[in-house]
């Protein structure tokens, strides 16, 4: 039976159950353990929850697609007198996952088309994606990268990292590399910092972040070992995926801590999902959380395209409605940019209320977060399209307009100017 001792169980409500009996304190703070004793299997998952005949028939259903895999710590969250508990939504597979939708596809974002070698995304003029590993220490319901998460539960070999790394060397315009996954926390420090030491090494590479669920789901990871690691690295930034108010446990909040001790800039990427977090009061409290854990709210995205997630999306007038309930009646901090992952490369969109009532030459009529409408003076017009600018010399550069009509009849999911840098980079990959 688990230990009262142990670290996180007061926030859990099952106490007592018999998943893994003689468990020590010390095992259940080793983040190795947490990982090696993952819920991976129904008899596992039937020890630590309750689950009727049909709800593990629909358990079953979804294991023949895709996997499941929850650490002792986050399944230690799951309340058992909640059938929506929202801890218990984003772990536990549903029937609902083996539905296809209209729109889902494998590869929403075209991940893999934008990748010029394999493993790295390069969608973005001056920033990379570069996948460190297929493992997570969890795999989410709402996961947009199923494709690839837990496929082989193993990182890159050297040679394949090494290719990577070989394209941001050749790349001068990438200045900012994100090392995500799976879950980029999920190897060793000793690899980290290697990974980390060759990035630094190359003069162009600015920044380097890390987007990593572990804070939320495997808080035991951020030893104080790899926080001084990554000190070692500076600028390093963090970009975590807390989804619900509930994750913000004592264990969640001290992992997020040490890396700020550490130096290191806290972001959080937030989904929304409907029946988790698909309300105006639930994500003022994560965001309010997030801010005292010294954690930014970052974006919140719109659910993707993603095989089998459709019934967790929700329709982006709900988005637009939190940024509103949020924007003014909350510190701005608290505000993260409400975004699409537009479909087929586009990325990120931002969406969010509508503040311009009207424009003309002179005037722009807003309102303001309580209803007040007010009238701005426009400035005299600035340069046109061709001009240089006053302040760098530059030219303005105007995008050309595009019509709209064969996305609005569904004929296309998109639209995009013929020399795109990202279109030429594709043709100019070798076969």
């Amino acid at each position: 039976m688990w230990s009262e001792s142990v670290p996180g169980l007061a926030t859990g409500s099952h106490r007592g159950s018999g998943a893994w009996p003689g468990i020590t304190v010390a095992e259940w703070d080793d983040w190795r353990w947490q990982v090696s004793n993952r819920i991976s299997s129904i008899e596992q998952l039937a020890k630590v929850v309750h689950l009727s005949p049909a709800a593990l028939l629909d358990v079953e259903e979804c294991l023949k697609i895709f996997r499941m895999a929850i650490t002792p710590y986050y399944a230690s969250l799951i309340d058992l007198q909640d059938p929506r508990c929202p801890i218990r939504q984003q772990a536990i597979p549903t029937r609902a996952e083996v539905s296809q939708g209209q729109d889902d596809s494998l590869d929403p974002l075209f991940e893999d088309t934008d990748s010029p070698v394999p493993g790295l995304t390069h969608r973005y003029p001056d920033r990379v994606l570069f996948i460190v590993t297929d493992q997570c220490s969890m795999y989410c319901r709402h996961c947009t990268r199923r494709r690839l998460a837990g496929q082989t539960d193993h990182a890159p070999t050297r040679a394949e990292l090494e290719a990577r790394l070989d394209y941001v060397r050749r790349t001068p315009r990438i200045r900012d590399v994100v090392l995500s996954g799976g879950d980029a926390l999920l190897v060793s420090d000793a690899l980290l910092d290697h990974l980390l030491r060759e990035l630094r090494s190359i003069p162009h590479v600015e920044i380097i972040r890390l987007a990593t669920r572990t804070p939320v789901v495997l808080p035991q990871r951020i030893t104080a070992e790899f926080c001084r690691m990554v000190r070692k690295h500076h600028p390093v930034y963090v970009n975590t995926h807390f989804n619900h108010p509930s994750e913000l446990t004592r264990e969640a909040v001290g992992a997020c801590e040490r890396l700020a001790d550490a130096g290191v800039p806290l972001g959080n990427q937030t989904v929304l999902l409907r029946g988790v977090n698909d309300c105006p009061h639930v994500m003022r409290r994560l965001m309010h959380g997030l801010l005292k854990a010294r954690v930014r709210p970052y974006y919140l995205y719109q659910c993707d395209l993603s095989r089998g997630i459709q019934h967790f999306r929700t329709p982006t007038s709900r988005g637009i409605e939190i940024i509103e309930h949020l924007r003014g009646h909350t510190s701005g901090l608290a505000v993260p940019a409400y975004c699409i992952d537009g479909p087929g490369g586009a990325g990120k969109i931002p969406l969010g209320p509508e503040y311009v009532l009207s424009r003309s030459p002179e005037y722009l009529v807003l309102r303001n977060y309580e209803g007040a409408i007010t009238a701005y003076r426009e400035p005299p017009s600035g340069a046109l399209a061709g001009d240089k600018c006053d302040t760098c010399g530059e030219p303005h550069d105007r995008q050309p307009s595009l019509g709209v009509a064969a996305v609005l009849d569904g004929q296309r999911t998109s639209l995009e100017p013929a020399e795109m840098e990202r279109k030429l980079r594709r043709r100019r990959r070798p076969e």
